[in-house]
């Protein structure tokens, strides 16, 4: 049976039944009135909310394939910067407009700086130090420090947002907005950090510290951290360095005009000049550009995951004006428009149009046996279409936060046009600069699949050509995917070896709090190291006072019970304390061979001055009158042994009152809380037969009780024997049967019986 046939198959048998269900409720409701409706609506109610449910899952699994909207941006380069983008195995030196994104790797070379900014934050790196991304998307900043020294500088941490920087032998998560000045040595032992404001946590080996600012701190080792804190140094010439570079970003005259969050913005001050329009407001003109110069005409295509096809400017400027805003044409010149800055911008790989394909990068024929790609420049009122699969909410949110006059009804409509209806030819939409001559540039096909210059490769087109052009299919257009040319620029230099990192990313160890997400098809695999990892058994916490962490040694309370005992159980009986005889206290001696199974063996000291260990509340006090110094050992037997004195039978609960007297003396023992009130029945505190031939010493060296104390605890007082007893007063007046009572009442009731009058004799 084929698949459809299983499919109609499974379709009729639940109509069916489902149609059969609903004529029998029906029919019920015509009996039975709205109660059978409640039902049906019970029924009902669930498989609307299944159907919207799966209704609702293609637009949550186009959610998930969203692209991130931010990026990293290395903006500032001194010296010998290099790359190595994802899936690549070459270092090539550095393009500044090149985004950067998970997967790749940085190398500052000796003498060497560079500046990567992540919407705000920035991220500076000293000489011969190695970063690598290992994850970068919409919440998440995870950077692996390979070696070297960085700066970061987080202006602000949204609810959410995860910053972590992983070392080789900790992960340091950021928790609130600073700077943090983080250094590892190449061995990968050693991690320093210094929090000039702001606060962070640190974790490895299993466990974590918190991290606050004005401190410096160094962790040693690598599976087991060692901890050092002090003071927070002065700033060397590094930190100095970047002090500089945040007071220039604090006295930019963009930011009024353009988010902090766009990557590239602190360029626009030295190569161009803000001026207001009063179509489009704050309208920013490049300064040095050649005559007929246009956008998206000096750079390059390649390809980046997860985007596809990404514009790669050539100007000192051109990163904010080529993913961000729109542009236009005023005045016989381009200037740029920057989005809302209230909004988050949202980051996109290019900003055009291409030609016959409307949002897609498709090859068209645009005449005189010319067969590539042509696109142009779109305008603050064109709505921006991905080539990549998004979600309509994506697509929303790239072009509401990047123009001020698309409005989400727009941009709905020309989504369900392009996507849903499928309908990409160029010539139905309405551009603003389709027509518009010099805004069209086009290449041939494998120019721009090589990733070469468009400004030496390109070709003259004329407004007829464009009208004309016509989508192109087949083998044609499958060669418009990405080869191995189209990941770097083929202007790209490699990296002399001796500028290189010595050792491998991927071959050092990387400790992370945060998994990270697999890297791209190709790309390096990065060794990491859980950081709750708990450490080996037996090893003690960096930090913590070694002899906290032991027993203490005079407290017998530390020693394992005997078998048999409660770990909270009762304190030692109040009244054989020190009020023992002196020669029991200090004589020691061996208990006879089966004696008292629970009796504890000889303490080291005597114990019975000492108080209780006050560093573990759970733990039991030193028995008083536990030890072998003492007649009666036998104080924590809750039973006597066979053969001895036995209790009286029915548990007398006051039995204990005896014992009190010799107790005033000596408070009760504080040091066990949660220890239980001694028991009042079948304690310690029994005659004195149990507590006097439990674990006794042989009869030649047993020392002998004086006969008074005997005397005193084998006869109770007289009060103790009449406690128990019911007070006098309560005996004399005893309580009257019930059954008399009733006997009473019942004859009372016949009396009055007998004196009613029948109703004949009235």
């Amino acid at each position: 049976m084929s698949d459809v046939r299983i499919i109609v198959w499974f379709t009729w048998f639940l109509a069916t039944n489902w149609l059969q269900l609903f004529v029998v409720l029906f029919n019920e409701r015509i009996a039975k009135g709205v109660n059978t409706m409640k039902k049906m609506l019970t029924l009902i109610l669930p498989l609307l909310l299944v159907a919207v449910f799966f209704l609702g899952l293609p637009s949550l699994a186009a959610a998930d394939d969203d692209p991130p909207t931010r990026v990293g941006r290395l903006n500032y380069i001194q010296g010998s910067v290099s790359y190595q983008p994802a899936g690549e195995q070459e270092w090539v030196d550095a393009n500044p407009n090149r985004p950067l994104t998970t997967g790749d790797d940085l190398w500052a070379d000796k003498d060497s700086r560079g500046e990567v900014h992540i919407g705000s934050t920035a991220i500076r790196l000293a000489n011969e130090t190695g970063i690598s991304f290992l994850n970068l998307d919409d919440r998440t900043v995870q950077i692996q420090l390979a070696q070297g020294v960085i700066d970061v500088h987080v202006r602000h941490l949204d609810s959410g947002e995860a910053y972590e920087i992983d070392t080789p032998n900790l992960a340091f998560t950021i928790t609130r907005a600073g700077e943090y000045h983080i250094k590892t040595n190449p061995d990968g032992d050693s991690t320093i950090i210094i929090v000039r404001a702001g606060a962070g946590e640190v974790t490895g080996g299993g466990q974590s510290w918190e991290l606050n600012a004005g401190g410096r701190y160094r962790f040693r080792g690598t599976d087991d951290l060692n901890y050092e804190a002090n003071d927070a140094p002065r700033m060397d010439d590094f930190e100095n360095w970047c002090r500089d570079r945040d007071l220039r970003e604090n006295r930019s005259p963009s930011s009024r005009y353009v988010s902090r969050d766009v990557e590239g913005a602190y360029d626009l001050d030295d190569h161009g000049e803000w001026r207001d329009d009063s179509d489009y407001g704050a309208v920013w003109y490049p300064r040095g550009v050649a005559v007929g110069w246009a956008p998206y005409q000096y750079g390059h295509w390649v390809w980046i995951n997860p985007w596809g096809w990404t514009w790669v400017g050539d100007e000192p400027w051109g990163f904010a004006p080529y993913h961000y805003g729109r542009w236009v044409f005023v005045r016989d010149r381009w200037g740029w428009v920057p989005g809302p800055i209230v909004a988050r911008p949202v980051y996109a790989p290019h900003l055009v149009a291409f030609v016959g394909g409307g949002g897609l990068s498709v090859a068209v024929g645009i005449g005189g046996g010319v067969s590539g790609v042509a696109w142009f420049p779109l305008g603050p009122r064109d709505v921006w279409v991905p080539a990549y699969r998004a979600s309509p909410r994506y697509v929303q949110n790239v072009n509401v936060s990047n123009t001020r006059v698309v409005n989400v009804t727009q941009v709905t409509n020309v989504y369900n046009t392009t996507v849903v209806n499928n309908n990409v030819n160029v010539t139905k939409v309405n551009y603003t600069y389709a027509n518009q001559p010099g805004a069209v540039t086009a290449v041939r096909r494998e120019d721009f699949v090589a990733a070469r210059s468009v400004s030496q490769t390109s070709v003259k087109v004329t407004p007829e050509q464009i009208q004309n052009a016509r989508p192109v299919r087949g083998e044609e257009q499958q060669q418009l995917a990405p080869t191995r040319a189209s990941y770097v620029a083929a202007t790209a230099k490699p990296t002399p070896p001796t500028a290189r990192p010595s050792v491998a990313f991927n071959d050092r160890k990387v400790v992370a709090k945060i998994n990270p997400p697999p890297p791209p098809a190709g790309a390096r695999v990065p060794t990491i190291v859980n950081a709750q990892k708990p450490p080996a058994a037996g090893t003690l916490r960096p930090g913590a006072n070694r002899d906290a962490q032991e027993p203490p040694r005079g407290n017998a309370a530390q020693q394992p019970p005997p078998a048999g005992t409660v770990k909270n159980a009762e304190p030692p009986a109040r009244g054989n304390t020190v009020q023992q005889p002196p020669p029991a206290q200090t004589n020691t001696f061996t208990p006879p061979s089966g004696g008292n199974k629970n009796a504890e063996a000889p303490p080291r000291s005597n114990t019975t001055d000492q108080p209780p260990s006050r560093g573990n509340r759970n733990a039991e006090p030193p028995a008083r009158g536990n030890t072998v110094q003492q007649p009666p050992p036998a104080q924590t037997n809750d039973q006597p042994p066979a053969g001895k004195f036995t209790p009286p039978s029915g548990g007398n609960k006051n039995a204990e009152a005896p014992a009190r007297g010799n107790t005033t003396d000596q408070p009760p023992s504080r040091g066990n809380r949660n220890a239980e009130p001694p028991a009042r029945g079948n304690t310690v505190q029994q005659p004195p037969p149990t507590q006097t031939n439990d674990a006794r010493p042989p009869r030649d060296t047993r020392p002998t009780p004086p006969p008074r104390q005997e005397e005193r605890r084998v006869e109770p007082p007289p009060k103790q024997d009449a406690h128990p007893q019911p007070p006098p007063k309560q005996e004399a007046r005893p309580a009257p049967p019930a059954k008399e009572k009733e006997k009473d009442k019942g004859k009372d009731k016949e009396k009055d019986k007998d004196s009613q009058v029948p109703r004949g004799w009235r």
